[in-house]
């Protein structure tokens, strides 16, 4: 058959995601880009691969017949790469790198420029995503590894076909509007009560920890504003809108003028770095690895 790997792993997402659109922010594309993959898989089949339901696609017997055998055989093409790369035996060739906004602006720079000096052959092509949805890039070969977050209060769901190794441990505080607890160094989730707050979709791994742990200090935060930008939750706390979590990397997206106060309850994230278990010998792949490492340790990763 004549098709061709981003025509494959597009189908796959499609089982995952089930709209063209979502595939299309998933990969990178257009969606028009994605439908155009999509209509040669199924030129190339002489096949219909999927028809539509609404605003939805979903998948023919044939179509799910053959996302069952594309993910075997990207996964045999990753590995036919990691071995090529092995055999090599050096830091050389393009990765590809998911990540979210604050890894983009506050990681990502400084692991480059190491990354540059000290292996000045290998290139990093990365792609900014949604925080929640790099796991699943990396797992259906869209990137070759990502940043990502996990919360202690509601882990990520483990695939044992991918490694996940901690870069930086943060704690959250409270951002409040000047003024709101004067006097006070420390205050505690409880005290928030009758206090709106700006947090992101209750659907997200983020909403779910921070609600997890206001639920466990025995409220149920007063959501005014669902706000998934980091920046724009910022900018509303420091207009007096509401209160939210912060951390020190989260601070640095925006210069603002509010009130951090430490949080009693200890809650956190944890900044990490994932990719496929198959690709941990890949010399690329270890190699900016390590560079990721260290830059974390010259941070101070793992205090708070």
């Amino acid at each position: 058959m004549d098709w061709t790997s981003a025509q494959l792993r597009s189908l796959v997402e499609l089982t995952r995601r089930g709209t063209i659109t979502a595939v299309a922010e998933a990969l990178g594309y257009t969606p028009g880009g994605v439908s155009q993959q999509i209509a040669a898989l199924e030129r190339a089949t002489g096949m219909e691969l999927l028809h539509r339901v609404g605003r939805r696609v979903e998948l023919t017997d044939a179509g799910v017949t053959l996302a069952r055998h594309a993910e075997r055989i990207l996964a045999t093409e990753a590995e036919a790469v990691e071995a090529l790369e092995r055999s090599r035996n050096e830091v050389s060739g393009v990765l590809s790198v998911g990540l979210f906004a604050t890894a983009a602006a506050e990681i990502l720079p400084l692991a480059l420029r190491r990354a540059r000096l000290s292996h000045p052959e290998l290139t990093v092509h990365s792609r900014d995503m949604d925080v929640d949805e790099v796991y699943d890039a990396v797992a259906t070969g869209g990137v070759d590894l990502a940043l990502g977050l996990d919360y202690p209060d509601v882990p990520i769901p483990r695939d044992p076909a991918l490694r996940v190794m901690q870069l930086y441990r943060e704690r959250f505080s409270l951002a409040v509007p000047t003024g709101t607890v004067p006097g006070r160094a420390v205050v505690g989730l409880a005290d928030t009560q009758g206090l709106g707050w700006i947090l992101p979709s209750a659907e997200s791994y983020y909403g779910r920890a921070v609600r997890t742990a206001c639920r466990r200090a025995g409220i149920e935060p007063d959501v005014r504003h669902v706000v998934t930008d980091t920046a724009a939750t910022l900018a509303l706390v420091e207009a007096g809108i509401g209160v939210s979590t912060v951390t020190d990397l989260m601070l640095r997206l925006r210069a603002s003028r509010f009130d951090v106060v430490e949080l009693r309850e200890r809650v956190e994230r944890h900044i990490v770095v994932v990719f496929r278990s198959s690709a941990e010998r890949r010399p690329t792949v270890s190699a900016l690895v390590e560079v990721l490492r260290a830059v974390a340790a010259d941070r101070g990763a793992g205090r708070g």
